[in-house]
């Protein structure tokens, strides 16, 4: 046995001389150039006259140095910026630019629908905090409001957990649903929502929020207006991701699940599938949304749930797909990752789209329109914890072709 074990330790040695440490991933990098679309110093917003932003100032609702873009969205030539309420002095948490007006620099963030209706605690009417959100092919924008301000320990629950449905043709709000009491429990964290819109048509629409700090997976119905809750072990976070560094600080996000997601295309069987993951782990899932849609099914369905793969090194807050192609934000890393799901998800088949240890430390959020890949970075561990240096750029928005993103990466097609 002592001599089987030498050879054993022998042969562990040979095996990384000739082919390398196994720990190594070299993953291969998009030949596209990132565009710097808009960059802020310090947000700022427009406001109807001066005369109601002396209000907002004297009231001490607008103070910019505590606003963070965490979410964006587009649709036709509005870009649409969330800005949560987790400091104080905030005056719109769901915003927009008009790229018809601004196509470079640092633009005022525009309150979308208005700045009235961006009143924190007006439960009835406004709009208290959003996060990420979603633009539907009926140009209807979906927002969860979280109705919560502060962070972390500091937070305060001053409205429901209402869904809000805009009719962008219209800038009117055209739903409004409260989650239920069963929705939710006395953690409940809802960051991010990812929409279903089957091949029935507009009516034929779902959305799934993930309850990031609670656990589970919340489903709305469009036709029945009607919502139910999803609990699974693949919500919870993995106690051994939640140490992070980013951009030089180090620390903990160790209570956090399920967070991001995204949907593939239509099958042939008529649905599609959600890949997620937790918050604190690297593996990703996923599930088919003919069980999610069915409310008996998705809550008997155990197995039915899938171990897709791992990232390496990839802690990440959102993804988005473009037909077979799941990009991925990796915060770790200061990067966005790519994976072709025609392959198997392991970290030799993830490509790297954009990488930059300097202006992309925290790219919080990203989406593809029109053939468009969008990219927020906000710098938020610095934000949190240390706090920004103002002098300097700490926000910004990048934009390439998807195309030029993905080609040369393993993610490409037509490679294959």
């Amino acid at each position: 046995m002592k001599y089987f074990c030498i050879s054993l330790v022998f042969l562990s040695i040979c095996i990384i001389n000739c082919f390398g440490n196994y720990d190594e991933w070299s993953p291969t990098y998009g030949n596209g150039k990132l565009h710097e679309k808009f960059a802020w110093k310090m947000l700022d917003w427009e406001f109807p006259n001066e005369s109601i932003k002396n209000e907002t100032i004297s009231s001490g609702n607008y103070q910019p140095e505590n606003g963070l873009p965490v979410g964006i969205e587009i649709w036709k030539n509005k870009l649409f910026v969330t800005v949560p309420r987790w400091k104080k002095g905030i005056p719109s948490t769901l915003n927009y630019i008009n790229l018809d007006q601004q196509q470079s620099g640092s633009p005022k963030l525009i309150p979308y629908p208005s700045l009235e209706q961006n009143t924190a605690g007006d439960c009835g009417n406004g709009l208290t905090t959003a996060y990420r959100i979603h633009v539907d092919q009926c140009d209807r924008l979906w927002v969860l409001d979280t109705g919560t301000i502060g962070d972390a320990s500091d937070t305060v629950q001053v409205c429901p957990y209402t869904l809000k449905v805009f009719d962008l043709n219209t800038d009117k709000i055209i739903r409004k649903y409260e989650l239920q009491s069963n929705d939710t429990n006395q953690n409940t964290f809802i960051a991010n929502i990812a929409i279903d819109l089957g091949q029935g048509g507009c009516n034929d629409a779902f959305a799934y929020m993930s309850d990031e700090l609670g656990y589970g997976l919340i489903v709305y119905s469009w036709a029945e207006n009607t919502s139910w809750r999803i609990h699974h072990g693949y919500f919870f976070p993995d106690p051994l991701k939640g140490d992070w560094t980013v951009g030089g600080l180090n620390f903990q996000w160790e209570d956090e699940g399920i967070f991001g997601m995204s949907l593939s295309p239509i099958t042939c069987y008529g649905f599609r599938t959600l890949y997620f993951h937790s918050l604190s782990s690297f593996h990703e899932f996923s599930i088919s949304t003919e069980i999610l849609r069915n409310k008996t099914l998705a809550l008997n369905s155990y197995h039915a749930f899938k171990v897709v793969g791992e990232r390496k090194k990839g802690h990440s807050t959102a993804e988005t797909m473009v037909n077979d192609i799941q990009l991925f934000n990796l915060v770790d890393q200061n990067a966005v990752g790519c994976w072709n799901s025609k392959l198997p998800y392991t970290p030799d088949n993830h490509g790297i789209i954009a990488k930059n240890d300097k202006t992309m430390i925290f790219p919080a959020d990203v989406k593809v329109k029109n053939g468009i890949v969008w990219i927020v970075q906000d710098n938020m561990p610095s934000f949190m914890i240390t706090g920004v240096n103002f002098n300097e750029i700490n926000f910004r928005i990048f934009t390439i072709p998807f195309a030029e993103a993905i080609a040369g990466t393993v993610c490409d097609s037509q490679i294959y």
